[in-house]
């Protein structure tokens, strides 16, 4: 398995977590009186030979720019069961979100503090690739396990359609196949 501990985006390699919340601070402070949203999602996608997931990190000022960071994670397995591919998803997104602890928070909330009564704010949600319209969804059934999960860390949950980080952002690089070897990147699931 390779389970990516950094990030890229579009401009930059290999930012480790810490990075990632650097570049976060820098984005809210060039706009200390906008309001924010702090998205974690993770998508998968089914390749011959391995499935591959991507979790993004994504800090939205609605209507006014976002910037966005992703990293992957590699099972050399075809996952076909819904419910494994769903919960996996779940779990990485937790990953990540949990890192952005009530600290991590409080240093972010602290730059938009002078604007609060002016509009400033920040919100956090983690994006589950998951929709409620059984007509729709065959994952409609799984998704009040799920929202129960992220709701369990005291984050606040986010499914189809306004699930923009996991079936938007992450999505779109799910799409191309890993093309590296599996065999000499191995990695435990969370170190």
């Amino acid at each position: 398995m390779l389970h990516e501990q950094v990030f890229r985006n579009l401009s930059e390699q290999n930012l480790p977590l810490d990075e990632v919340f650097v570049r976060i601070r820098g984005f809210m402070e060039r706009d200390p009186r906008a309001s924010y949203q702090l998205v974690v999602g993770t998508d998968a996608q089914v390749h011959a030979g391995h499935t591959k997931f991507v979790t993004s990190v994504v800090i939205l000022r609605p209507g006014r720019g976002a910037w966005f960071c992703y990293r992957q994670v590699i099972v050399p397995r075809e996952l076909r069961s819904l419910r494994e591919k769903l919960s996996l998803e779940t779990t990485y997104s937790q990953e990540i979100a949990a890192y952005f602890d009530a600290g991590k928070r409080a240093v972010l909330e602290d730059i938009l503090l002078p604007y609060a009564y002016h509009g400033a704010s920040l919100a956090m949600f983690v994006d589950i690739d998951a929709g409620t319209d059984a007509r729709r969804n065959r994952t409609s059934v799984m998704v009040a396990e799920l929202v129960g999960r992220i709701e369990a860390m005291g984050l606040s949950a986010r499914v189809k359609p306004e699930a923009i980080a996991a079936s938007s952002v992450s999505n779109r690089y799910t799409k191309t196949p890993y093309r590296g070897s599996l065999a000499s990147k191995t990695a435990s699931n969370f170190g």
